[in-house]
């Protein structure tokens, strides 16, 4: 099975998350899964979507509502990363064992990325335009959704971007903007549309809206409740947002 290179990282440098698909496995829903792993249903949540953005094919499959906050079971994909999870656990004991100081360990740990950026999208690379010192960078990701982003010239050399590359486009929650899906994009933004699959409404705090892309991915955008009740939205409707290139950042494999 080929796997993107950055969900393979997380395979290797972040089990924690991979293990939360064997909670799904045994528990098939969200909230069940989340107890089991010890943590929070937003983190279960959050894990999921950003193994699901970052993988060819979502790993698990959701049904939203219902008792006990919905189902979930794992693709066929998920149930293969799994099983090459649980393979890679019976060799970790001996990598640890390998490590002739703990110092080393620590190291590494030091060494591998990780961002607050919510949004994780992993694409492909199609077309590079040189704009003076910045590059507008077109990256495809599933289901044909495209976006851009706007980095310099050193930026693209530094991650060797090329056409066909692989690459993960980074925004932060915040930098969503939600607009009425009658409003015609402004030409110079970024604009996706999906479904809403969740709002989580955070006490004197803004609105935690997820959207389900139509490549399966997962978008989680800030707002306001009052924005929400005047654009109409609720979970079930479709949503659209903009954002500016310039707000979007890439990250490749090391």
């Amino acid at each position: 099975m080929h796997l993107p290179a950055l969900l393979a990282q997380h395979i290797v440098h972040r089990p924690q998350r991979i293990a939360l698909l064997q909670h799904i496995a045994e528990q098939g829903s969200i909230t069940a899964a989340a107890k089991s792993a010890g943590i929070s249903y937003k983190a279960a949540w959050d894990a999921i979507d950003e193994l699901n953005n970052l993988a060819q094919t979502p790993l698990v499959q959701r049904s939203i509502g219902g008792k006990g906050g919905g189902g979930a079971r794992l693709s066929v994909a998920g149930e293969r990363v799994l099983r090459l999870y649980q393979r890679l656990q019976a060799l970790q004991a001996q990598v640890l064992d390998a490590a002739e100081d703990a110092r080393d360990l620590d190291l590494l740990g030091r060494l591998m990325l990780r961002t607050s950026a919510r949004n994780q999208l992993h694409g492909t690379v199609i077309a590079i335009h040189r704009h003076g010192h910045n590059d507008l960078i077109d990256l495809e990701l599933p289901g044909g959704l495209t976006l851009q982003a706007q980095i310099t010239h050193d930026s693209t050399q530094h991650l060797e971007l090329v056409i066909n590359s692989p690459a993960v486009a980074l925004i932060k929650a915040g930098w969503l903007q939600l607009i009425d899906v009658a409003q015609v994009p402004s030409p110079e933004h970024n604009h996706l549309h999906g479904q809403i699959q969740q709002i989580l409404h955070i006490a004197d705090g803004p609105s935690e809206v997820r959207i389900s892309l139509p490549g399966g991915q997962t978008l989680c955008a800030l707002t306001e409740p009052q924005h929400l009740e005047t654009l109409g939205l609720a979970v079930g409707s479709t949503a659209q947002v903009q954002f500016a290139p310039t707000l979007v950042l890439l990250g490749t494999a090391l």
